[in-house]
């Protein structure tokens, strides 16, 4: 995901959670608005609770391709901040990204 497409600043994650729709399942949660770029953005975020730096760093790179390979960023009409559940962890990679396929398709994301 280049950084472009990416969320970064806190009032921007603040303003897409208390102002967008919200979708849950037992690995993500999302919140999503209508963006205001000309490409889609997205962020995410997760609690220490899920595990050491390390191991946080990999689940975000892992998100990041799961994003990167499911979101058209041109085509794409919502901004989104995915917060990682401790579900996650338990569950293989290929498990995550159906999950956060099937969270997108029930969001009409993509």
């Amino acid at each position: 995901m280049k950084v472009r497409n990416r969320v970064k600043k806190t009032e921007e994650f603040q303003e897409l959670i208390h102002s967008g729709k919200k979708i849950a399942n037992e690995s993500f949660v999302l919140y999503y608005a209508p963006r205001r770029t000309d490409q889609s953005r997205w962020g995410i975020s997760l609690s220490k609770k899920i595990g050491c730096a390390v191991d946080r760093n990999r689940y975000k790179r892992q998100v990041r391709m799961m994003i990167l390979e499911t979101v058209p960023f041109a085509d794409c009409a919502y901004d989104g901040v995915l917060i990682l559940r401790l579900g996650y962890r338990s569950k293989a990679y290929a498990d995550n990204k159906k999950n956060l396929e099937k969270l997108l398709s029930k969001g009409t994301i993509v």
